[in-house]
C-alpha cells in the first residue's frame, strides 16, 4: 500500500479495530516519510454470480432488473415497498449462498415466484403468467388452484 499523501510505500498500521456496524476492519496507519496519518477499511467484496439465460449468454447480475420485476408484478397490489426490498434482499442472499459463480436465470425466476407467492398471490399469477407462458385457461386454473392450496401467509 502507498501512502495518499506522497506515494511512499513504507506505511505503519497504528491501530486495528472492527468499524461500527461490525462489517470491516479499520485501520490507522502512518506514513514512514511524511508521517502523515489516515484511515483504511477492509471489507469483503460479494460477487454476485453471472447469470445464464436461456440462449446461453452470459450477463452480470443486475439487482434493478429483479426488483423491476417484482414491481411490474406487484403494480396496483397492496404491498409496501419495504416488502419488496426484503424480497430483493432474500433472494440475492441465496445467490450469494449458492457458492455457484453462475446461475441459470430459469432459478432466479424460480426464487421470484417463491418471493411472489409469499408475498400477494395475485402478483405471483401475473408473473408465473409470463414468465411460465401461460398458453390457455388451464393454465391459470392450474396456476390458482396450485396458489390456494398453499399455506397462507
Amino acid at each position: 500500500m502507498k501512502c495518499p499523501f506522497c506515494q511512499h510505500e513504507e506505511i505503519h498500521v497504528l491501530d486495528t479495530r472492527v468499524s461500527e456496524e461490525g462489517d470491516a476492519i479499520r485501520r490507522r496507519r502512518r506514513c514512514g516519510k511524511c508521517d502523515k496519518r489516515f484511515t483504511t477499511y477492509e471489507r469483503i467484496e460479494l460477487v454476485m454470480p453471472f447469470v445464464v439465460k436461456k440462449n446461453g449468454s452470459r450477463t452480470e447480475y443486475a439487482a434493478a432488473k429483479l426488483r423491476g420485476s417484482l414491481t411490474l408484478a406487484l403494480r396496483k397490489r397492496p404491498v409496501a415497498a419495504a416488502s419488496v426490498d426484503l424480497a430483493v434482499q432474500a433472494i440475492e442472499e441465496k445467490l450469494l449462498t449458492s457458492g455457484k459463480r453462475e446461475v441459470d436465470s430459469h432459478y432466479i425466476g424460480e426464487l421470484v415466484m417463491q418471493e411472489l407467492k409469499r408475498l400477494d398471490k395475485v402478483a405471483y399469477i401475473r408473473f408465473a403468467s409470463v414468465y411460465k407462458n401461460f398458453e390457455d385457461l388451464a393454465e391459470f386454473q392450474d396456476a390458482i388452484e396450485e396458489v390456494g392450496q398453499s399455506p397462507k401467509s
